[in-house]
């Protein structure tokens, strides 16, 4: 690219490619110059395909294009696109300019993507792309999120547990008297019954009379017939 574009010898090229390369790719350079020394352009290329260019390489590069979605708060539309296609024209040198558009748009989201269709007619140019996107984002809210995610338990993987909330319970009391003490059927005072206060006491004697005066009626009733069948003899 900067041999055709911009004539630029090899030497240059060769000189530039410390600042080219990043992370993994910059300690494999900064090992293979010392180990081997300087070399030319085109054993550099040789290297560097023989390196890379292979299936697992093209594997990793294609998920990380596909994973880098356009993110509307964070990207800027033109470097963004610019990462995106060098990354596409690396893995197909010989992709078309309307292809990596379209590859670059099912990125955008639905919304956004529909509406940098709208204002594009297709064929239509990276220039134009680019002016369409960065005006959108930028005038409009198309594309962005209406509810922002809660920055409270964005850096924390734990859940934080919610406060146990006290429960309103009304303490047990006595039904007769009030008292929380005891309860009704503990209560040393008058038992309520329809509004009226009747002593323990008295309803067992109650009782006691009530039975009495039963097993009076049926002795009295035993004699009866008793007496009744002595006279018939």
């Amino acid at each position: 690219m900067f041999r055709e574009g911009f004539n630029i010898p090899d030497e240059y090229i060769s000189a530039r490619l410390h600042s080219l390369f990043t992370k993994s790719a910059k300690k494999w350079y900064c090992k293979m110059r010392q180990d081997h020394g300087k070399h030319s352009l085109p054993l550099w290329k040789e290297q560097i395909i023989s390196k890379w260019e292979n299936d697992s390489w093209i594997f990793k590069m294609e998920n990380s294009f596909e994973e880098a979605i356009f993110n509307i708060e964070r990207d800027r539309p033109m470097s963004w696109f610019l990462k995106e296609k060098d990354e596409l024209t690396a893995l197909h040198p010989d992709m078309s300019e309307t292809m990596v558009h379209k590859r670059t748009l099912r990125k955008c989201g639905g919304d956004l993507e529909h509406a940098i269709r709208c204002r594009c007619m297709e064929p239509f140019s990276t220039e134009d792309y680019i002016n369409a996107m960065e005006d959108i984002t930028t005038r409009t809210k198309i594309g962005r999120n209406w509810y922002k995610p809660s920055m409270d338990n964005k850096t924390s993987g734990k859940p934080i547990p919610k406060p146990n909330k006290p429960h309103d319970k009304a303490p047990l009391k006595c039904h007769n008297c009030g008292s929380t003490s005891h309860l009704a059927n503990a209560c040393p005072k008058k038992t309520r019954i329809n509004g009226i206060e009747i002593e323990k006491n008295e309803t067992k004697e109650t009782n006691e009379k009530q039975m009495l005066s039963l097993y009076m009626k049926v002795i009295l009733s035993l004699l009866k017939r008793r007496n009744y069948q002595m006279n018939l003899v």
